[in-house]
Protein backbone atom coordinates (compact mmCIF):
# COMPACT_ATOMS: atom_id res chain seq x y z
CA UNK A 1 0.00 0.00 0.00
CA UNK A 2 1.06 3.31 -0.88
CA UNK A 3 2.05 5.23 2.18
CA UNK A 4 -0.27 8.64 2.47
CA UNK A 5 1.69 11.62 1.29
CA UNK A 6 3.21 14.14 4.40
CA UNK A 7 4.27 17.62 4.47
CA UNK A 8 7.80 18.13 3.49
CA UNK A 9 10.05 19.76 6.19
CA UNK A 10 10.58 22.07 4.20
CA UNK A 11 7.17 24.19 5.06
CA UNK A 12 8.80 23.82 8.94
CA UNK A 13 11.12 26.97 8.70
CA UNK A 14 9.14 29.53 8.83
CA UNK A 15 11.64 32.80 8.26
CA UNK A 16 10.67 35.77 10.06
CA UNK A 17 12.08 36.15 12.85
CA UNK A 18 10.88 39.97 14.04
CA UNK A 19 7.89 39.06 16.06
CA UNK A 20 7.78 38.84 20.36
CA UNK A 21 9.61 35.95 21.96
CA UNK A 22 6.04 34.11 23.39
CA UNK A 23 4.60 34.61 19.43
CA UNK A 24 8.13 33.02 18.40
CA UNK A 25 7.55 30.48 21.11
CA UNK A 26 4.15 29.69 19.77
CA UNK A 27 5.45 28.94 16.53
CA UNK A 28 8.10 26.79 17.19
CA UNK A 29 5.69 25.01 18.96
CA UNK A 30 2.88 24.18 16.31
CA UNK A 31 5.67 23.65 13.87
CA UNK A 32 7.38 21.24 15.87
CA UNK A 33 4.00 19.22 16.11
CA UNK A 34 3.41 19.55 12.66
CA UNK A 35 6.28 16.85 11.69
CA UNK A 36 5.06 13.84 9.57
CA UNK A 37 1.92 15.82 9.24
CA UNK A 38 -0.44 14.08 6.70
CA UNK A 39 -1.50 15.81 4.21
CA UNK A 40 -5.17 15.37 2.82
CA UNK A 41 -6.10 12.62 0.32
CA UNK A 42 -9.62 11.56 -1.25
CA UNK A 43 -9.98 9.64 2.04
CA UNK A 44 -9.99 13.03 4.26
CA UNK A 45 -13.87 13.15 4.27
CA UNK A 46 -13.66 16.88 4.47
CA UNK A 47 -10.85 17.36 1.49
CA UNK A 48 -12.49 14.46 -1.01
CA UNK A 49 -13.21 17.00 -3.33
CA UNK A 50 -10.25 18.94 -3.00
CA UNK A 51 -7.34 17.20 -1.85
CA UNK A 52 -6.67 16.55 -6.08
CA UNK A 53 -5.70 20.08 -6.54
CA UNK A 54 -3.45 20.92 -3.47
CA UNK A 55 -0.15 21.53 -5.22
CA UNK A 56 2.71 21.87 -2.07
CA UNK A 57 5.68 21.62 -3.37
CA UNK A 58 9.39 22.75 -2.29
CA UNK A 59 9.57 25.75 -3.96
CA UNK A 60 6.52 26.85 -2.54
CA UNK A 61 7.71 26.67 0.96
CA UNK A 62 9.87 29.77 0.61
CA UNK A 63 8.68 32.97 1.94
CA UNK A 64 7.42 35.45 0.21
CA UNK A 65 9.69 38.86 0.13
CA UNK A 66 8.05 41.57 1.91
CA UNK A 67 10.04 44.24 0.02
CA UNK A 68 7.75 46.18 -2.29
CA UNK A 69 4.64 48.63 -2.80
CA UNK A 70 1.51 47.93 -2.50
CA UNK A 71 -1.19 48.12 -4.45
CA UNK A 72 -4.03 50.10 -4.58
CA UNK A 73 -6.72 47.34 -3.53
CA UNK A 74 -10.09 48.83 -2.85
CA UNK A 75 -9.97 52.41 -3.38
CA UNK A 76 -12.06 53.80 -0.99
CA UNK A 77 -12.20 56.59 1.63
CA UNK A 78 -11.45 55.68 5.00
CA UNK A 79 -9.68 53.11 7.42
CA UNK A 80 -6.97 50.72 5.85
CA UNK A 81 -4.62 48.23 6.46
CA UNK A 82 -2.23 46.83 4.16
CA UNK A 83 -0.66 43.60 4.08
CA UNK A 84 2.04 42.36 1.57
CA UNK A 85 2.76 38.61 1.27
CA UNK A 86 1.84 38.25 4.97
CA UNK A 87 3.40 41.32 6.55
CA UNK A 88 2.21 44.42 7.37
CA UNK A 89 3.18 47.54 5.51
CA UNK A 90 2.64 50.67 7.92
CA UNK A 91 3.70 52.83 5.70
CA UNK A 92 0.33 52.51 3.34
CA UNK A 93 -1.85 52.41 6.38
CA UNK A 94 -4.58 54.20 7.75
CA UNK A 95 -5.83 53.86 11.07
CA UNK A 96 -8.33 55.05 13.12
CA UNK A 97 -7.79 57.83 16.10
CA UNK A 98 -11.01 56.65 18.55
CA UNK A 99 -10.77 55.89 22.14
CA UNK A 100 -11.47 52.05 22.51
CA UNK A 101 -9.81 50.97 19.56
CA UNK A 102 -6.65 49.36 19.40
CA UNK A 103 -5.17 48.24 16.12
CA UNK A 104 -1.30 46.43 16.26
CA UNK A 105 0.71 44.40 13.84
CA UNK A 106 2.12 41.28 15.93
CA UNK A 107 5.54 42.54 15.70
CA UNK A 108 4.75 45.66 17.89
CA UNK A 109 3.08 44.18 20.81
CA UNK A 110 5.13 43.87 24.23
CA UNK A 111 6.43 41.03 25.62
CA UNK A 112 2.87 41.03 28.28
CA UNK A 113 0.22 41.96 24.66
CA UNK A 114 1.86 38.70 23.13
CA UNK A 115 2.12 36.36 25.66
CA UNK A 116 -1.74 36.84 26.22
CA UNK A 117 -2.46 36.75 22.32
CA UNK A 118 -0.23 33.43 22.09
CA UNK A 119 -2.71 31.91 24.91
CA UNK A 120 -5.65 32.65 22.40
CA UNK A 121 -4.58 31.93 18.81
CA UNK A 122 -6.09 29.08 17.66
CA UNK A 123 -8.83 29.19 20.65
CA UNK A 124 -12.14 29.84 17.89
CA UNK A 125 -11.05 26.70 15.44
CA UNK A 126 -11.28 23.08 15.70
CA UNK A 127 -7.56 22.15 14.51
CA UNK A 128 -8.73 18.85 13.33
CA UNK A 129 -11.34 19.70 10.90
CA UNK A 130 -9.02 23.06 9.37
CA UNK A 131 -5.52 21.25 9.49
CA UNK A 132 -4.27 23.61 6.86
CA UNK A 133 -4.47 26.42 9.71
CA UNK A 134 -2.30 24.77 11.69
CA UNK A 135 0.48 25.46 9.38
CA UNK A 136 -0.23 29.51 9.26
CA UNK A 137 0.19 28.96 13.24
CA UNK A 138 3.65 27.12 12.19
CA UNK A 139 4.64 29.71 9.47
CA UNK A 140 3.21 33.29 10.04
CA UNK A 141 5.48 36.29 9.70
CA UNK A 142 3.35 39.13 11.18
CA UNK A 143 -0.42 39.79 11.99
CA UNK A 144 -3.05 42.06 12.89
CA UNK A 145 -3.95 42.17 16.78
CA UNK A 146 -7.45 44.21 16.85
CA UNK A 147 -9.31 45.11 20.07
CA UNK A 148 -12.40 46.82 20.65
CA UNK A 149 -13.07 48.27 25.11
CA UNK A 150 -16.56 47.53 25.96
CA UNK A 151 -19.04 49.84 23.78
CA UNK A 152 -16.09 50.61 21.18
CA UNK A 153 -17.57 51.94 18.30
CA UNK A 154 -15.79 51.87 14.65
CA UNK A 155 -17.56 54.86 12.87
CA UNK A 156 -16.49 53.11 8.90
CA UNK A 157 -15.47 49.96 7.66
CA UNK A 158 -12.15 49.11 8.20
CA UNK A 159 -10.15 47.62 4.79
CA UNK A 160 -7.63 45.22 4.99
CA UNK A 161 -5.96 44.80 1.81
CA UNK A 162 -3.76 41.29 1.17
CA UNK A 163 -1.27 41.58 -1.45
CA UNK A 164 0.84 39.20 -3.17
CA UNK A 165 3.80 39.48 -5.20
CA UNK A 166 4.36 36.51 -7.38
CA UNK A 167 7.23 37.08 -8.96
CA UNK A 168 8.59 33.74 -8.05
CA UNK A 169 7.01 30.63 -6.57
CA UNK A 170 6.45 30.73 -2.62
CA UNK A 171 4.12 31.37 -0.01
CA UNK A 172 2.69 34.01 2.44
CA UNK A 173 0.55 33.22 5.87
CA UNK A 174 -1.60 36.41 6.92
CA UNK A 175 -2.70 36.58 10.16
CA UNK A 176 -5.70 38.02 11.64
CA UNK A 177 -7.21 38.28 15.69
CA UNK A 178 -10.25 40.13 16.56
CA UNK A 179 -11.39 40.87 20.11
CA UNK A 180 -14.63 42.66 20.52
CA UNK A 181 -15.31 43.63 23.93
CA UNK A 182 -18.83 43.95 25.43
CA UNK A 183 -21.01 45.99 22.64
CA UNK A 184 -18.47 47.00 20.74
CA UNK A 185 -19.23 47.15 16.97
CA UNK A 186 -16.63 46.93 13.86
CA UNK A 187 -17.41 46.19 9.72
CA UNK A 188 -14.04 44.73 8.55
CA UNK A 189 -13.45 43.97 4.88
CA UNK A 190 -10.85 41.34 3.79
CA UNK A 191 -9.89 41.80 0.29
CA UNK A 192 -7.72 39.22 -1.29
CA UNK A 193 -5.42 40.15 -4.27
CA UNK A 194 -1.91 39.24 -6.61
CA UNK A 195 0.19 40.14 -9.18
CA UNK A 196 2.88 38.26 -10.55
CA UNK A 197 2.75 35.24 -12.41
CA UNK A 198 4.66 32.35 -10.56
CA UNK A 199 2.76 29.22 -8.78
CA UNK A 200 2.41 30.65 -4.86
CA UNK A 201 -0.01 29.40 -2.04
CA UNK A 202 -1.37 31.98 0.59
CA UNK A 203 -2.34 30.43 3.77
CA UNK A 204 -4.56 32.68 5.88
CA UNK A 205 -6.21 32.59 9.31
CA UNK A 206 -8.97 35.42 10.61
CA UNK A 207 -10.33 34.45 14.49
CA UNK A 208 -12.85 36.69 16.00
CA UNK A 209 -13.87 36.57 19.96
CA UNK A 210 -16.94 38.25 20.19
CA UNK A 211 -17.91 39.30 23.64
CA UNK A 212 -21.45 39.69 24.94
CA UNK A 213 -24.02 41.81 22.85
CA UNK A 214 -21.14 42.90 20.51
CA UNK A 215 -21.73 43.36 16.73
CA UNK A 216 -19.86 42.16 13.61
CA UNK A 217 -19.81 42.22 10.44
CA UNK A 218 -17.22 40.51 8.00
CA UNK A 219 -16.74 40.80 4.47
CA UNK A 220 -14.43 38.57 2.64
CA UNK A 221 -13.32 39.16 -0.90
CA UNK A 222 -11.52 36.88 -2.86
CA UNK A 223 -9.73 37.98 -6.35
CA UNK A 224 -6.53 36.30 -6.58
CA UNK A 225 -5.13 35.60 -9.78
CA UNK A 226 -4.77 31.79 -11.95
CA UNK A 227 -1.47 31.64 -10.11
CA UNK A 228 -2.27 31.81 -6.80
CA UNK A 229 -3.82 28.56 -4.69
CA UNK A 230 -5.75 30.08 -1.40
CA UNK A 231 -6.86 28.13 1.39
CA UNK A 232 -8.20 30.37 4.28
CA UNK A 233 -10.00 29.13 8.02
CA UNK A 234 -12.04 32.01 9.80
CA UNK A 235 -13.06 30.83 13.27
CA UNK A 236 -16.22 32.95 15.25
CA UNK A 237 -16.83 32.28 19.13
CA UNK A 238 -19.78 34.36 20.36
CA UNK A 239 -20.92 35.08 23.47
CA UNK A 240 -24.21 36.19 25.00
CA UNK A 241 -26.12 38.23 22.57
CA UNK A 242 -23.79 38.91 20.13
CA UNK A 243 -24.32 39.31 16.66
CA UNK A 244 -21.99 37.47 13.78
CA UNK A 245 -22.72 38.34 9.92
CA UNK A 246 -21.04 37.18 7.01
CA UNK A 247 -20.40 38.02 3.59
CA UNK A 248 -17.88 35.59 1.49
CA UNK A 249 -17.57 36.62 -2.07
CA UNK A 250 -14.96 34.14 -3.89
CA UNK A 251 -14.07 34.02 -7.37
CA UNK A 252 -11.87 30.65 -8.61
CA UNK A 253 -8.75 29.70 -9.30
CA UNK A 254 -6.54 26.35 -9.51
CA UNK A 255 -7.63 25.90 -5.95
CA UNK A 256 -9.92 28.42 -3.80
CA UNK A 257 -11.43 26.74 0.07
CA UNK A 258 -12.27 28.95 2.71
CA UNK A 259 -13.21 27.43 6.33
CA UNK A 260 -15.52 29.51 8.46
CA UNK A 261 -16.72 27.84 11.62
CA UNK A 262 -18.95 29.64 14.15
CA UNK A 263 -18.98 28.69 17.85
CA UNK A 264 -22.38 30.03 19.62
CA UNK A 265 -21.90 29.65 23.49
CA UNK A 266 -23.65 32.34 24.66
CA UNK A 267 -27.48 32.27 25.33
CA UNK A 268 -29.13 34.91 22.41
CA UNK A 269 -26.34 35.02 20.42
CA UNK A 270 -26.85 34.98 16.46
CA UNK A 271 -24.92 34.47 13.00
CA UNK A 272 -25.78 35.20 9.68
CA UNK A 273 -23.84 33.66 6.75
CA UNK A 274 -24.00 34.60 3.15
CA UNK A 275 -21.96 33.43 0.11
CA UNK A 276 -21.65 33.72 -3.15
CA UNK A 277 -18.96 31.71 -5.16
CA UNK A 278 -18.60 31.87 -9.22
CA UNK A 279 -15.56 29.49 -10.90
CA UNK A 280 -15.18 29.25 -15.07
CA UNK A 281 -12.87 27.45 -17.09
CA UNK A 282 -11.02 24.63 -14.89
CA UNK A 283 -11.25 26.49 -11.56
CA UNK A 284 -12.01 25.15 -8.42
CA UNK A 285 -13.51 26.70 -5.41
CA UNK A 286 -14.39 24.72 -1.91
CA UNK A 287 -16.87 26.16 0.92
CA UNK A 288 -17.03 24.14 4.52
CA UNK A 289 -18.90 25.80 7.19
CA UNK A 290 -19.40 24.92 10.51
CA UNK A 291 -22.02 26.66 12.73
CA UNK A 292 -21.90 24.78 16.56
CA UNK A 293 -25.19 25.81 18.58
CA UNK A 294 -23.60 25.15 21.89
CA UNK A 295 -26.04 27.56 24.30
CA UNK A 296 -30.25 27.65 24.41
CA UNK A 297 -31.99 30.49 22.39
CA UNK A 298 -29.16 31.12 19.35
CA UNK A 299 -30.04 31.93 15.83
CA UNK A 300 -28.49 31.21 12.63
CA UNK A 301 -29.13 31.75 9.23
CA UNK A 302 -26.83 30.63 6.22
CA UNK A 303 -27.42 31.31 2.43
CA UNK A 304 -24.85 30.30 -0.58
CA UNK A 305 -25.01 30.46 -3.73
CA UNK A 306 -22.84 28.99 -6.29
CA UNK A 307 -22.10 29.30 -10.58
CA UNK A 308 -19.93 26.98 -12.04
CA UNK A 309 -19.13 27.46 -16.00
CA UNK A 310 -17.31 25.96 -18.73
CA UNK A 311 -15.10 22.28 -16.94
CA UNK A 312 -15.04 24.25 -13.55
CA UNK A 313 -15.80 22.64 -9.84
CA UNK A 314 -17.69 24.15 -6.92
CA UNK A 315 -17.82 22.61 -3.64
CA UNK A 316 -19.87 23.66 -0.50
CA UNK A 317 -20.00 21.34 2.57
CA UNK A 318 -22.28 23.24 5.49
CA UNK A 319 -22.84 21.65 8.78
CA UNK A 320 -25.16 22.47 11.97
CA UNK A 321 -24.61 21.32 15.25
CA UNK A 322 -26.96 21.72 18.11
CA UNK A 323 -25.97 20.46 21.27
CA UNK A 324 -27.65 18.76 23.71
CA UNK A 325 -27.84 21.88 25.67
CA UNK A 326 -29.28 24.53 22.69
CA UNK A 327 -32.78 24.17 23.66
CA UNK A 328 -35.24 26.79 21.38
CA UNK A 329 -32.60 26.88 18.07
CA UNK A 330 -33.68 28.21 15.41
CA UNK A 331 -31.66 27.32 12.38
CA UNK A 332 -32.04 27.54 8.36
CA UNK A 333 -29.15 26.58 5.94
CA UNK A 334 -29.95 27.13 1.69
CA UNK A 335 -27.53 26.63 -0.84
CA UNK A 336 -28.41 26.82 -4.40
CA UNK A 337 -26.11 25.78 -6.98
CA UNK A 338 -26.53 26.75 -10.92
CA UNK A 339 -24.58 25.11 -13.88
CA UNK A 340 -23.35 27.06 -16.94
CA UNK A 341 -22.21 24.29 -18.95
CA UNK A 342 -22.33 20.39 -19.32
CA UNK A 343 -18.91 19.93 -17.97
CA UNK A 344 -19.13 21.88 -14.63
CA UNK A 345 -19.62 20.35 -11.92
CA UNK A 346 -21.23 20.98 -8.38
CA UNK A 347 -21.09 19.16 -5.36
CA UNK A 348 -23.20 20.02 -2.43
CA UNK A 349 -23.47 18.60 1.12
CA UNK A 350 -26.05 20.40 4.04
CA UNK A 351 -26.06 18.55 7.09
CA UNK A 352 -27.70 18.83 10.19
CA UNK A 353 -26.57 16.90 13.40
CA UNK A 354 -29.22 17.50 16.07
CA UNK A 355 -28.94 16.51 20.17
CA UNK A 356 -31.72 18.78 21.44
CA UNK A 357 -35.49 18.23 21.16
CA UNK A 358 -37.30 21.51 21.53
CA UNK A 359 -35.43 23.17 17.90
CA UNK A 360 -36.81 24.62 14.90
CA UNK A 361 -34.11 23.69 11.93
CA UNK A 362 -34.47 23.02 8.25
CA UNK A 363 -31.56 22.62 5.36
CA UNK A 364 -31.88 22.47 1.79
CA UNK A 365 -29.92 22.22 -1.63
CA UNK A 366 -30.59 22.41 -5.43
CA UNK A 367 -28.37 21.95 -8.44
CA UNK A 368 -29.78 23.10 -11.88
CA UNK A 369 -29.21 25.02 -14.89
CA UNK A 370 -30.57 28.31 -16.21
CA UNK A 371 -34.47 27.74 -17.50
CA UNK A 372 -35.09 27.50 -21.10
CA UNK A 373 -38.71 29.05 -20.76
CA UNK A 374 -38.04 32.06 -18.99
CA UNK A 375 -34.73 32.15 -21.46
CA UNK A 376 -36.93 31.97 -24.20
CA UNK A 377 -39.74 34.65 -22.67
CA UNK A 378 -36.89 37.20 -22.63
CA UNK A 379 -35.85 36.44 -26.71
CA UNK A 380 -39.57 36.89 -27.58
CA UNK A 381 -39.18 40.00 -25.95
CA UNK A 382 -36.35 41.47 -28.10
CA UNK A 383 -33.62 40.82 -25.43
CA UNK A 384 -30.02 39.23 -26.75
CA UNK A 385 -29.63 35.48 -25.65
CA UNK A 386 -26.56 36.80 -24.02
CA UNK A 387 -28.14 39.35 -22.32
CA UNK A 388 -30.87 36.81 -21.01
CA UNK A 389 -28.42 34.67 -20.06
CA UNK A 390 -26.92 37.45 -18.33
CA UNK A 391 -29.87 38.33 -16.51
CA UNK A 392 -30.95 35.37 -15.08
CA UNK A 393 -27.66 34.56 -13.96
CA UNK A 394 -27.39 37.34 -12.17
CA UNK A 395 -31.17 37.40 -10.68
CA UNK A 396 -29.40 34.43 -9.62
CA UNK A 397 -26.77 35.96 -6.88
CA UNK A 398 -27.95 39.62 -6.73
CA UNK A 399 -30.25 38.77 -4.03
CA UNK A 400 -27.18 37.83 -2.16
CA UNK A 401 -24.48 40.45 -3.28
CA UNK A 402 -26.99 43.71 -2.75
CA UNK A 403 -27.04 42.34 1.05
CA UNK A 404 -23.47 43.07 1.27
CA UNK A 405 -23.26 46.48 3.37
CA UNK A 406 -20.24 48.64 2.05
CA UNK A 407 -20.82 49.85 -1.38
CA UNK A 408 -17.68 50.30 -2.48
CA UNK A 409 -17.61 46.50 -2.30
CA UNK A 410 -20.68 45.58 -4.14
CA UNK A 411 -19.23 48.07 -7.06
CA UNK A 412 -15.79 45.77 -7.07
CA UNK A 413 -18.09 42.77 -6.95
CA UNK A 414 -20.56 43.94 -9.57
CA UNK A 415 -17.33 44.81 -11.71
CA UNK A 416 -15.73 41.29 -11.37
CA UNK A 417 -19.21 39.40 -11.94
CA UNK A 418 -19.73 41.51 -15.83
CA UNK A 419 -16.14 40.80 -16.42
CA UNK A 420 -17.14 36.92 -15.79
CA UNK A 421 -20.49 37.22 -17.73
CA UNK A 422 -18.30 38.55 -21.09
CA UNK A 423 -16.32 35.64 -20.99
CA UNK A 424 -18.63 33.13 -19.99
CA UNK A 425 -21.32 34.27 -22.51
CA UNK A 426 -21.00 34.76 -26.08
CA UNK A 427 -23.63 36.93 -28.41
CA UNK A 428 -25.86 33.99 -30.40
Amino acid sequence: MKPAPTLSTAFLHPAGQSLPEPLLALRKQRGTALVDMPLPTRKTENWKYSSKYLKLTDDMAISLPADGKTGSGLAVPGYKVAFLNGVMMPEACEYPDLDGISIKSFGDLSDEEASDLADRLDSTLDNKAVQMARLNSARFEDGLLIRLKPDAVLDQPLFIVHEVTAEASGSAFPRIFVDAGRHSQITLVEEYISSGSAQVMVNTVTEFNVADGANITSIRLNMEGENVQHIGSTGVLQQRSSRFESHTVGFGGPLRRHDLQVRLEGEGAECKLNGVVVTQGKQHYDNHTTIEHVAAHCNSEETYRNIAADQSHAVFNGRIHIHQDAQKSNADMNNKNLLLSNGAEIDTKPELEIYADDVKCAHGATIGQLDEISLFYLVSRGIGRRQANVLLTMAFINELVEQIPVEAVRETVQGRLNHFFEQTFQEA
